[in-house]
């Protein structure tokens, strides 16, 4: 049996089945180690919010304007949606991006994008529509497990704090793809602002909990009697120590702690809010404190943010949430020394129609699918501060400036994590894939206008 001592006596990379060699070798495709952060926190928009109504608000076009009114924010001349004080208030502290756009208005294919910074494969036919599967392009955390795997039996990825799952269809991006589930992100199923919260929802998307490896190694009763059997089968020591693997990151004390919010003080959970927005926000800057590389933090469950119906109403209560969970998420970091060390990005897979209008037999207007313009906020990571990178038209409908895609965010995520966003990683077919074909988005540091 692979005991713990004797895993880490051998270190990380017979965790995961690799030899040393194999190690450095993928550390040498991944480039030199030149990374400005240890983590990134991602609030996904999950169904796409909307630009106009949070931080690209078009006061003078009357017909696409809204309810919502602008509001100053602490960069001269720039307006946020008035459901936005805190981040207004602190707009010093972001960079903007008003010009993010790509051109797929479906929830499932821009969400692979967004989530891994690669256009999903088979874009276009039948097979988009389907659950992911191991045809995808890694999640961030995946790949950052891939080349520069941790030694300290945590994930590379924790996604807080549910999967985005609709029915039995599980959204693409959210796992390791192609390079196997032994590299897939580890999920905490469960809200954290419910009065019953417990770290009992740690999972993997394969359904693969602490109490399935509990029953599985009861019913193999020890990898210690059977390695002989194990030996003999190639894809039965991938099996095992994959399942070692999981077992050892799901138990691990220091991730279930970091996990436990009710560790935290009443005056602390407050700040962030009383709401599964803020309470999953004070997570992530759990997680950071462990140097978890990547952060997922899907704000609420799958499609939360596809307003077709019942627009305002709905952001009437979900802005103030994020709002509030994002600002106590900046402050926290700034006062704990960690938003150097850590890049924020909160953005969804598009944005949301200039046109406000009814569904068809639907009574109450919302805003729809829009790909072509939306925004992005950045914060923290050695960026350049308080700036407003690119424009939009006058409706909010296209960029009047040089467009940003998301795989040009996904570049710059790997980039900033110390990983060459061109470095290749094989296929299920052994074939090597480029990481990300995006560019860069050097004026986050820069300042450089685009």
């Amino acid at each position: 049996m692979f005991r713990r001592r004797e895993l880490l006596q051998v270190g990380c990379s017979s965790v995961l089945g690799l030899g040393l060699s194999e190690i450095l070798q993928r550390q040498a495709l991944a480039g030199s180690d030149t990374s400005r952060i240890k983590s990134v926190v991602f609030a996904f928009l999950s169904g796409g919010g909307s630009h106009i109504d949070m931080f690209d608000p078009k006061p003078e076009a009357s017909a696409i304007k809204g309810e919502f009114d602008p509001i100053a924010t602490a960069i001269p001349g720039v307006t946020f949606s008035e459901k936005m004080p805190g981040l207004a208030a602190r707009a010093g502290k972001l960079a903007v991006v008003r010009s993010m756009s790509h051109d797929d208005n479906r929830h499932l294919s821009g969400s692979h994008n967004a989530l891994t910074g690669a256009v999903q494969p088979f874009r276009g036919t039948s097979n988009e529509a389907k659950s992911l599967n191991r045809g995808d392009w890694p999640s961030y955390g995946s790949a950052m497990a891939y080349f520069r795997p941790r030694a300290d039996q945590l994930p590379s990825q924790v996604t807080i704090p549910n999967p985005l799952i609709e029915g039995v269809l599980v959204w693409p991006g959210q796992h390791a793809g192609f390079i196997g589930p032994k590299y897939d992100p580890f999920v905490q199923n469960h809200d954290p602002n419910s009065k019953d919260y417990k770290v009992t929802g740690l999972t993997l998307l394969d359904g693969l909990s602490i109490s399935r490896l509990e029953s599985r190694r009861n019913l193999l009763a020890s990898i210690d009697r059977q390695q002989q059997a194990v030996n003999n089968s190639r894809q039965g020591t991938k099996y095992s120590l994959q399942q070692e693997l999981a077992f050892s990151m799901l138990t691990s004390p220091k991730l279930k702690n970091a996990l436990d919010i009710n560790a935290e003080s009443d005056d602390v959970r407050d700040r962030y809010g009383r709401h599964k927005y803020g309470q999953t926000l004070l997570l992530a800057r759990r997680l950071v404190e462990l140097e978890i590389p990547v952060i997922q933090c899907n704000m609420g469950h799958v499609q939360m943010w596809d307003t077709h119906v019942d627009h305002f109403p709905r952001l009437k209560t979900m802005l103030p949430a994020l709002d509030t969970g994002l600002s106590a998420l900046l402050d926290d970091l700034d006062e704990r020394g960690l938003l150097e060390q850590t890049l924020v990005i909160c953005a969804g897979e598009f944005g949301r129609t200039p046109k406000i209008s009814p569904l068809a037999g639907q009574s109450v207007p919302g805003r729809h699918h829009w790909a072509p313009a939306y925004t992005a906020i950045f914060a923290g990571g050695g960026i350049l501060p308080g700036q407003v990178i690119g424009k939009t038209d006058g409706i909010g409908a296209y960029p009047v400036t040089v467009p940003f895609h998301p795989n040009d965010m996904g570049a710059t995520i790997y980039s900033y994590l110390g990983i060459d966003p061109e470095a290749t990683l094989p296929d299920r077919l052994n074939r090597p894939r480029h990481l990300n074909r995006g560019k860069v988005m050097d004026v986050l540091t820069t300042g450089v206008p685009t």
